[in-house]
């Protein structure tokens, strides 16, 4: 099965991207697709699939299958570089837009330099911050704020985030030991967050930036996660370490984002997203 594709990352987030508006997959073969075409030694190599797609409530739609073929419910990288595929490539012919994903429909702004799109403003609406909502297990509370943590004898604090799809989020003193790598994979998959979590850690530096790191759920180290850097500036805001309605810079791994939660409760992200390649990924569906 010959399935053509467009890698595209988003500050080192890359994923496969297949346009649905020129042809069809059969449902059934998706998770499949993402494991295989992810593989970085024989397949393609990425942090999943993104399918760009109709959409009967928003101009475009996409869906995100992770490298181990679960399904996501939003990517804030993902979204902009979905924003810039239908642009850049004809779906949509107006700079501002709506994309439906499977968590929410957003407002999509590109921003257009020599004819193609350079960066691109989402607002990402406004955050879930109830536990039940996050969602994540425990006595009732409207919000998870500064609640102690205790994972594998660590003693931590975590604030809770849903941006369309959970974070669990933590302050460090200095990024570099952030425990990425010992308690990502763990509190990934802790039974208090019954769908999983997303797990960042995050350095204040100022009122102004914040340094970043993610565990993934479904996805593990990833150079940058768009809905995570918006729950980080959340959780920082919460917290007391940066002001609400100011610009804040997001160092990840791969670029910096620049978010901002604004007085009327919506978070807005904005950065870059750019094409890697194209061609055409041989798919055996007999397997």
């Amino acid at each position: 099965m010959k399935i053509p594709f467009t890698k595209m990352h988003g500050l080192g987030n890359s994923y496969i991207y297949l346009d649905l508006f020129q042809f069809d997959i059969e449902e059934g073969l998706l998770a499949d697709i993402a494991i295989e075409a992810s593989n970085v030694y024989t397949g393609i190599g990425s942090d999943g699939i993104i399918l760009i797609h109709p959409s009967d409530v928003a101009d475009v739609g996409m869906r995100i299958f992770n490298k181990d073929g679960s399904e996501g419910q939003s990517c804030g990288n993902g979204l902009r570089c979905v924003a810039k595929y239908a642009y850049d490539f004809g779906i949509i012919d107006r700079k501002n837009f709506r994309i439906e994903t499977k968590a929410n429909v957003v407002e999509a702004e590109v921003i257009i330099e020599d004819n193609v799109v350079n960066d691109v403003t989402i607002n990402m609406g406004a955050p879930q911050l109830v536990r039940s909502n996050v969602p994540m297990l425990g006595e009732d509370s409207e919000q998870v704020v500064a609640e102690h943590f205790e994972v594998n004898g660590e003693q931590l604090s975590v604030t809770a985030v849903s941006m369309g799809n959970p974070h669990a989020v933590f302050f460090v003193e200095a990024i570099e030991n952030a425990p990425l790598h010992e308690l990502g994979p763990i509190i990934e998959k802790d039974q208090r967050f019954p769908s999983g979590v997303n797990v960042e850690f995050i350095e204040v530096i100022s009122n102004e930036e914040l340094n970043f790191r993610v565990w993934e759920r479904g996805s593990g180290i990833t150079q940058a996660c768009g809905t995570g850097a918006c729950a980080a500036v959340v959780a920082a805001i919460l917290n007391d370490r940066v002001s609400r309605n100011e610009d804040i810079v997001v160092h990840l791994q791969g670029g910096d984002l620049v978010i901002k939660w604004d007085d009327l409760g919506e978070v807005w992200m904005t950065g870059g997203a750019s094409i890697i390649a194209s061609g055409t990924f041989h798919f055996d569906s007999q397997k």
